[in-house]
């Protein structure tokens, strides 16, 4: 389900069998350009192809994940995991090894996913069907898959689904090795599809969203039209059958499928939030494939809703555990907050696809909050472990049973550790873009890249900065011969607001200023869509610096978040805090953050790898030995990343505090 189809898309044209004839305006410098350097992104991404994708590969073995594709190959046994898509765990790790093939040669992996592709292979029946489930044993078939082929698709058999992480995995290996193996797996299986589904054939809206971004990956490859037909079906098939719209069952309305009107016409963000990011995903390409302004507006407006009603301050989306879901229009509780972390990796891909669509920085605005908190908080610090809720307070005394308060190695679902381990290397892909002339430098990341513009420009690009603990960013800029071009530098969301709405405010009404200098001389700025524009006859080793101010910023929640009434949440630059028990007396539910605390940021090398904490002094409520009495009293107060809680054991965890005590609540045992 991969934005990489974005991330490669920005590869030489030699790799598609044709340039398609529209596309976005915008395109991403791909990760391959792009080498990281820095103390926050290169150790992680370096963690992921030394640790992750190992343990995910061996998971996929212990847990009988590769024996089903034995079986399969056999034609015989009984499927050994839960659920029928157990199948895309390793499409997604096989993927995400075959992104780190492309920027770190490993002869062993090579060999080993070429092994992979051979078992998958053979485990393809003659006429490209693919589904270890059906294929093990076709005649005693689980309910949730039916007696027949595509029976159940548009509700839980998930072949289609299965079917679009196995083109991504193929697009992914294809370009990173040229070998044609999984490709060729790929496209036999899309042809198979292609002959049953469409106008005049089968018709189905898919269960679960991702055959779409799939087949637009293979479009791009092949250059054959008909992939990019058929995902624009699979779109326009959702809202065809009608529903119980008088229902408020999800289940029963269509809504969780994003079913229940047709996807030009759906205005609020509703359903399974995973499916959702896909599908929104799906439809900025078609929209920047085809030009299809119906696809456009429908999209602007959706993403308009999740920005505006329906995301968490950590960039979380998918309040309801029930259905792993969005709720209402604002209905975003903290004490059960769902904040699944495959929909924060759909939130990402689908952002930086409205950014190149638009150019507009309030995307990377978002995409920049959902990775630097909602997003990695689901990456344990020792590469294994993994959320797949991301929780937004834990309580000694209430618990909801879906929110997890520590990391697993694994899980009977695991699409979300294996989501990462695709995730990861592509994140270089974030950092730049460009357009004609126009050079943007998206995220703050050590790195250096080599970019080439139009009429023969080459153009070294080198940042180098300790963000997101420190503001200062010192870009060279080093064309090979003096050239006019633009340098856009996204000017961060964060400076003046959290979000590009009215969803979540600063307490403080100053507006964020900053600094830039090229060649140590302050310049004339032109700001626009987000960005300092600088147009200009660019020179050997020109240096632009720009240093945002770090402060910490007391985030207050739009008047209809009502959990959040009375309550401050804390921001340092891109970086969302939270209180945690072991720095807090055991406790984060009994504490308060007036107005007045003074806080101080200092970087603790020693603690969670190296974060930056902010501290102070706070009031916390106590309750007497007896039960019966209660006092406040003043004790230090640590805040530290959310990205990094939960990996110093069990206990509270609180991102919103009360400003001051506005009642009391009693609540015996």
């Amino acid at each position: 389900m991969k934005n990489l189809s974005i991330i490669f898309m920005a590869i030489s044209a030699t790799v598609w069998a044709q340039q398609p004839a529209r596309d976005y305006p915008v395109t991403a410098v791909p990760f391959t350009q792009v080498r990281v350097s820095d103390s926050f992104w290169a150790p992680r991404i370096e963690m992921n192809r030394s640790v992750t994708i190992p343990a995910s590969f061996d998971q996929c073995r212990t847990t009988g994940r590769i024996r089903n594709f034995e079986m399969a190959a056999e034609r015989k046994g009984k499927f050994l995991t839960k659920y029928s898509f157990d199948d895309t765990d390793i499409y997604k790790t096989l993927e995400g090894a075959s992104y780190t093939l492309s920027t770190h040669p490993d002869m062993e992996l090579d060999a080993y996913l070429d092994s992979l592709i051979h078992l998958i292979e053979r485990a393809q029946e003659p006429d490209g069907y693919l589904f270890t489930e059906r294929t093990i044993d076709p005649v005693n078939t689980s309910k949730r898959i039916g007696p027949e082929r595509w029976v159940n698709e548009r509700l839980h058999s998930h072949e289609l689904y299965n079917a679009g992480h196995l083109y991504e995995a193929a697009a992914a290996h294809f370009l990173a090795t040229r070998k044609r193996s999984l490709l060729n797996i790929a496209l036999r299986n899309a042809d198979l599809i292609d002959s049953t589904f469409g106008p005049d054939k089968r018709r189905v809206a898919p269960g679960h969203q991702v055959i779409e971004m799939g087949l637009v990956k293979l479009y791009r490859i092949t250059g054959d039209e008909k992939y990019l037909r058929l995902a624009k079906f699979f779109l326009d098939e959702r809202g065809r059958i009608p529903y119980d719209t008088t229902s408020e069952d999800v289940f029963r309305n269509g809504k969780y499928w994003q079913d229940h009107k047709p996807v030009v016409e759906q205005k609020e963000a509703v359903g399974h939030a995973v499916r959702a990011m896909y599908m929104y995903s799906a439809m900025a390409d078609i929209a920047a494939l085809t030009g299809d302004a119906t696809y456009t507006r429908a999209i602007d407006t959706l993403w308009g809703n999740v920005a505006g009603k329906k995301m968490y301050v950590h960039g979380g989306i998918g309040a309801a555990g029930d259905g792993e879901r969005f709720g209402e229009n604002c209905e975003l509780p903290n004490h059960d907050a769902y904040c699944e972390t495959c929909a924060a990796i759909g939130n990402v891909f689908w952002n930086h696809r409205m950014f190149l669509l638009h150019g507009n920085a309030r995307y990377i605005d978002v995409l920049e909050r959902i990775l630097y908190n909602g997003l990695i908080s689901g990456f344990g610090l020792d590469g294994k472990t993994f959320f797949y809720t991301n929780a937004m307070q834990i309580s000694k005394h209430y618990r909801h049973p879906d929110i997890e308060l520590s990391r697993s190695t694994w899980f009977p679902c695991s699409c979300c550790p294996t989501n990462i381990t695709r995730f990861v290397p592509s994140i270089p892909g974030y950092i730049l873009a460009q357009k004609e002339k126009n050079i943007f430098i998206n995220l703050f990341v050590s790195s250096e890249t080599d970019i080439s513009l139009p009429n023969g420009i080459q153009v070294a690009l080198k940042q180098e900065t300790n963000y997101p603990w420190d503001g200062k960013v010192r870009i060279a800029v080093d064309p090979k011969k003096s050239a006019r071009f633009s340098v856009n530098i996204r000017i961060p969301g964060w400076l003046s607001q959290p979000v590009p709405s009215d969803l979540y405010s600063y307490q403080s009404k100053r507006t964020g200023s900053y600094s830039l200098t090229i060649n140590g001389s302050k310049v004339a700025v032109q700001v626009k869509n987000g960005y300092a524009v600088l147009d200009r006859e660019w020179r050997e080793n020109d240096v632009v610096e720009i240093e945002f101010p770090m402060n910490i910023e007391r985030v207050l929640s739009n008047p209809n978040l009502r959990e959040n009434s009375g309550k401050v949440a804390l921001q340092r630059g891109p970086l969302v805090y939270c209180a945690e028990w072991i720095d807090n007396g055991g406790l984060t539910s009994n504490l308060l953050l007036p107005d007045e605390t003074l806080l101080k940021a200092e970087f603790r090398q020693d603690l969670l790898n190296g974060v930056m904490t902010l501290s102070g002094e706070v009031p916390a409520i106590v309750i007497g030995k007896d039960g019966r009495s209660a006092a406040t009293v003043r004790q230090q107060f640590v805040a530290i990343p959310y990205y990094a809680w939960a990996h110093r054991g069990e206990g509270e965890m609180n991102i919103w505090l009360p400003r001051a005590l506005a009642g009391i609540e009693i609540i015996s045992h």
